[in-house]
């Protein structure tokens, strides 16, 4: 089962390739206080014109290069 995420658009200056920035939010086991949490993602693209702060979702795949699992299936 592939793992789906949305995310935002962080930077869309590589060729076929766009950073997406997923943040998680969870609480604190014992403080209560809620942490948010976030990480990068080298996601491949083609055929859909996207911006920076576009909010995207992703889908993980098969490895296309050494840092890219994931592609985007539609802008949200």
């Amino acid at each position: 089962m592939a793992k789906i995420f949305t995310g935002i658009v962080k930077t869309t200056k590589m060729p076929k390739t766009i950073i997406v920035v997923i943040e998680k939010k969870y609480r604190h086991p014992f403080y209560g206080k809620v942490i948010t949490r976030s990480k990068k993602y080298k996601v491949h693209f083609e055929n859909i014109e996207l911006k920076d702060q576009d909010k995207v979702l992703i889908k993980e795949t098969r490895p296309i290069s050494k840092e890219k699992h994931f592609v985007v299936i539609k802008k949200i």
